[in-house]
């Protein structure tokens, strides 16, 4: 029996016999689960165009809603813990929607022996990545389950934010020719989680790039709204996880030069040395964008003027062909097929 299984009326079906841990990953796994389990159960109009955020019609006004889960291990980092991560990765999902978050809800899922010291930390990391992003923190939950049963903390969140309105965000209009842009190196919040475990004996100046993409959504928005098609930010499954999903929405191909992909050093020699492919790597506060051609230069000019966004760069374009394929194009002019993550080589990284 395959793992995925496509009914007599194409519809997808999932048919494993229990959840594992690639299911959470991001990759197809993650989206088989989806598409072939949850998606079809809760079927409704608004569910129907599987992204980031719903947008949910509230008394003629469109609003932008979204909601997330985080189990990351250990709960704090270099660069970051689970209580900043929680509150920019919802404020990014509203972002890369086209919506700038209002108000957000936390509810906490906390193991019996959590010292309050600990606690407390994640709360003020929360307050404080709510003020630096302008959100207000409402309302939530607050549950207690038996040691053991956790891991520490696990938090879950729902965000609404306002749609901007200038900017018609759809995969169905990037059109061949238009040219992809990310805002920084990629790869630094997996390769970070992964050392501050301690499983490895590697080294390394890295911290997670965990932080609000909405300046950088902002910048794209004032310049050049209408030639902004597509934006996602690029966590579980990485970079090419989310292109690959684009490609096969769109219908389109995308050739990504991979010598023009941003890239830390330390990144890269951890990828090497433990076989993974850095556009696989989780990101938490990177914006990956499709522009129309005759404004990407305009468009890489305002995220680069952005603090933070120094290291934006146009990385490939779009093709008519191969058709939902997203092929890498290495520096000696050689080319690969870049397939969605696989698997789950770093599990719980948010």
């Amino acid at each position: 029996m395959t793992i995925l299984e496509r009914a007599a009326n194409g519809a997808i079906r999932f048919t494993d016999p229990q959840i594992e841990m690639a299911h959470g990953a991001g990759g197809k796994a993650s989206r088989r689960l989806v598409e072939g389990l949850i998606a079809p159960i809760f079927a409704n109009p608004i569910l129907a165009p599987l992204a980031d955020a719903a947008i949910v019609p509230v008394d003629g006004a469109r609003v932008a809603t979204t909601a997330d889960g985080y189990v990351v291990r250990p709960l704090r980092f270099p660069g970051g813990s689970i209580g900043e991560l929680a509150v920019n990765g919802t404020v990014n999902d509203l972002a890369v929607s086209g919506a700038r978050a209002h108000t957000l809800m936390v509810s906490l899922i906390l193991e019996a022996g959590l010292p309050t010291e600990v606690l407390r930390a994640e709360l003020e990391a929360m307050a404080g990545a709510a003020a630096r992003t302008g959100v207000a923190i409402v309302g939530g939950d607050t549950k207690v389950v038996e040691h053991g049963s956790c891991d520490a903390m696990f938090v879950t969140t729902f965000g609404v934010g306002a749609l901007d309105g200038r900017s018609a965000l759809d995969p169905r209009a990037v059109r061949a020719g238009d040219r992809v842009l990310v805002s920084g190196p990629i790869g630094d919040h997996g390769i970070t989680i992964l050392l501050a475990r301690g499983d490895l004996e590697l080294e390394a100046e890295l911290r997670s790039d965990t932080r609000s993409v909405w300046p950088f959504v902002a910048a794209l928005l004032e310049t050049c709204p209408h030639a902004v098609r597509w934006m996602r930010d690029p966590t579980r499954g990485g970079v090419a996880t989310a292109l690959n999903e684009l490609v096969r929405e769109s219908g389109l191909a995308i050739a990504l030069r991979e010598e023009e992909v941003p890239l830390r050093a330390e990144v890269r020699g951890a990828c090497e040395l433990l076989g993974l492919d850095p556009l696989h790597i989780a990101n938490e506060g990177q914006l990956l964008a499709v522009v129309a051609a005759a404004d990407a230069e305009r468009a890489l000019a305002a995220v680069r003027a952005v603090v933070g966004g120094e290291g934006a760069a146009l990385i490939g374009e779009v093709r008519e062909a191969p058709a939902r394929t997203v092929v890498g194009i290495t520096p000696y002019g050689g080319t690969r097929v870049i397939d969605m993550l696989v698997g789950d080589p770093l599990p719980r990284i948010c």
